[in-house]
């Protein structure tokens, strides 16, 4: 790893994520001020990027088991059903994201209790002028994008405070243990991150999932490689496309494609999803096409979903390298709030 640009310290922070996640839960333990179990009808989730893919998280894993809906919304727009008994969780690292401000300050107007994760900025003067429950995420973490322990654990610390979410003390236990062993294989070299990062510097990448935990592993494989690599890359989710997107290769051919497909698999798919990857896989090699499986370690969904994303986050710091390219900046979507700002 020596040698490599890497100006804000990025692979430090991937390697940092499961003491990220055991400190966040720690501080977990600090959260007062939430509503009741009996009060709340609805749960809404705000954010935007590096952030808000903490809400996909906690969606994927604990909105098939609590007892109320959960909705992630991203952009500047507040469901018009957000009322008094809708708690509205608010993840913003910066604290000055323009679409998840707005949104937040409309839950404000209708009533809604308040939760925010962040590590500052306005929205934690915001948070205190409220009245909201918050965590402050800690400010040292180079980029968002490097928060995603910190961010989505005190939302699952919330939930499980309510009532809503059981277990959780249990599954970060697995979790951080899941991820220590992945960061020794990374530390010694004896991960296979850099295969798979060869095989995507000449390709463009094609991420598949299965089900909500893959969904979120995949998209967030492809958003850290646009990010870190400064390279396209593409996702999509098991079983929905079998019924479009498979059919888009009936014309394609590896030659035009210059796609290599990614199979991110987990123990938690149902079983109904191995014969659509197999038969997905099947098209590829048709096509002359690369297929590259990753299959997640872990004993729970959450540790399998963070190993998936821990295995995402270093496979494209070494396509960075691979490509030249320092994983910190993103200096194109700084310009974008330049001249939005303007």
């Amino acid at each position: 790893m020596a040698g490599r640009p890497d100006s804000l310290g990025m692979q430090e922070a991937t390697l940092a994520l499961p003491d990220q996640i055991e400190e966040s839960m720690r501080r977990t333990q600090q959260i007062d001020g939430l509503p009741e179990i009996s009060d709340i009808d609805q749960i809404v989730i705000l954010g935007m990027g590096g952030s808000g893919i903490a809400g996909d998280i906690v969606s994927a894993i604990a909105g098939p088991r609590t007892t109320v809906p959960i909705l992630v919304t991203k952009g500047y727009e507040c469901p018009n059903f957000v009322n008094q008994r809708t708690l509205v969780m608010v993840a913003s690292f910066s604290g000055e994201t323009e679409e998840t401000l707005h949104a937040a300050s409309l839950a404000h107007e209708r009533g809604a209790p308040i939760f925010v994760v962040t590590c500052g900025g306005t929205l934690e003067g915001l948070a205190e002028d409220w009245g909201a429950s918050f965590s402050l995420v800690d400010s040292t973490i180079p980029m968002p994008r490097c928060a995603v322990g910190a961010m989505s654990v005190p939302l699952f610390g919330a939930l499980s405070s309510i009532g809503l979410l059981e277990h959780l003390e249990a599954e970060i236990e697995d979790t951080v243990t899941t991820l220590r062993r992945r960061c020794d294989l990374i530390r010694d070299g004896s991960d296979n991150s850099f295969p798979v990062a060869e095989s995507l510097a000449a390709q463009i990448p094609l991420i598949y999932g299965g089900g909500p935990l893959g969904g979120v592993a995949a998209v967030r494989f492809k958003n850290q490689i646009n990010e870190n690599a400064k390279a396209p890359a593409f996702f999509s989710v098991m079983p929905e496309m079998c019924h479009n997107e498979l059919a888009g290769w009936g014309a394609a051919h590896s030659d035009k494609a210059n796609i290599v497909r990614v199979h991110l698999r987990h123990a938690y798919e149902h079983p109904r999803l191995a014969p659509r990857f197999d038969f997905n896989e099947t098209v590829a090699r048709g096509d002359g096409s690369e297929v590259v499986t990753v299959s997640a370690e872990g004993r729970t969904e959450l540790a399998q979903l963070f190993d998936l994303i821990l295995f995402g986050d270093q496979t494209s710091l070494e396509l960075a390298a691979l490509l030249g390219q320092d994983p910190g900046p993103i200096d194109v979507l700084a310009e974008l709030k330049h001249q939005l700002a303007r």
